[in-house]
């Protein structure tokens, strides 16, 4: 059957915000796929690199003026603190709302390349400009996200498919050489294929080796989807308006592989005009028919989703959003 999704990221600036979307979530998308809401309005310490900073292993990190900085082994500042108190508190609500739940549940989290393009050194500059400190992230990320789901599948011991959603915005700017240094003056230099290809993989081996289903989120255009499919990823999650020709080419070659892809089909902010489910379901019709797909065949593969993350939107179209996108999939559903 076609599930649907949501991306991530949610409205609401403080905890009561995020209890309630995570009653959302389970309540709208029941016997879809679920996801850990984030809730990123309630501070740096709960937006994607500080969560992902709250789970890496052994590296310390501290927020500064200019942005999340590492601070060297083990010394934790008080926001990363901040943000692993966030992540315990996030999933200790996740567990009290989700008891008995069964079935597949998607936990998310910023990538590697994503994170060196956003994280400093300890003595300033990106790490990205720095071929060990970027490997050492990417490791202790790895590392802490086995720990990481450890952790939700004792929490959720009914989830037989845990879904972990690798969130890679910045991939295309780190392989271009688009990262802007620290003046702003110069860019990073490119990263090569390969490497990014090798780092990306050592997070999703290590998502898999850990009894996760490792995909990808690649939003943004220009994102080499045979990189990531190359480096393990088992599902793509895309915005259907950012795809090039070649792109529609390499999601339906991973549909006939049996990999998974969700298609972001929904705006994730509210629309001027807001669409209905026979719109959206005709519009992924029409989609799965220019790829010569049948829909019977992949439906179990296909996920219908917001575009992005929803912390944009207003409360009411990002109910409304999954609403809409739990609809398109029962009618993609024979």
């Amino acid at each position: 059957m076609t599930r649907a999704t949501a991306v991530g990221s949610m409205p609401g600036e403080d905890q009561r915000s995020f209890d309630h979307a995570v009653g959302l979530v389970l309540g709208e998308l029941v016997g879809q796929l679920p996801h850990l809401p984030e809730v990123p309005g309630r501070g740096a310490a709960a937006a994607m690199t500080g969560r992902a900073l709250a789970l890496v292993a052994e590296l310390g990190a501290d927020l500064q003026p200019a942005g999340w900085r590492l601070t060297g082994q083990g010394a934790s500042g008080v926001d990363q603190r901040r943000a692993r108190s966030l992540v315990g508190q996030d999933l200790d609500s996740l567990e009290e709302q989700a008891q008995g739940l069964t079935g597949s549940f998607k936990i998310q989290v910023t990538g590697p390349w994503t994170l060196a393009a956003t994280v400093e050194r300890p003595r300033g500059g990106a790490v990205l400009g720095d071929h060990g400190a970027r490997r050492e992230l990417a490791q202790a990320l790895a590392e802490g996200l086995v720990d990481h789901v450890a952790d939700v599948r004792r929490r959720l011991p009914g989830v037989e498919r845990l879904v972990v959603q690798v969130d890679e915005p910045a991939l295309p700017s780190v392989l271009g050489g688009q990262v802007p240094t620290a003046s702003g003056l110069h860019r990073h230099r490119s990263v090569h294929p390969p490497e990014a290809s090798d780092t990306l993989a050592a997070v999703l081996e290590a998502v898999a080796g850990a009894g996760g289903e490792p995909w990808v989120h690649a939003c943004a255009p220009r994102t080499p989807l045979d990189l990531l499919r190359g480096a393990g990823a088992r599902g793509l999650v895309v915005d259907l308006d950012q795809l090039a020709a070649e792109d529609h080419d390499q999601l339906g070659e991973a549909l006939e592989a049996g990999e998974s892809v969700v298609l972001g089909v929904l705006p994730s902010t509210d629309p001027v005009a807001r669409p209905s489910d026979k719109d959206v379901t005709a519009r992924v019709e029409r989609w799965l028919e220019m790829l010569g797909l049948d829909p019977e065949v992949v439906g179990d593969q296909l996920g219908i989703s917001p575009t992005c993350g929803l912390a944009g939107a207003s409360a009411g179209w990002a109910r409304d959003a999954l609403r809409l996108a739990a609809a398109t999939a029962r009618n993609l559903t024979p």
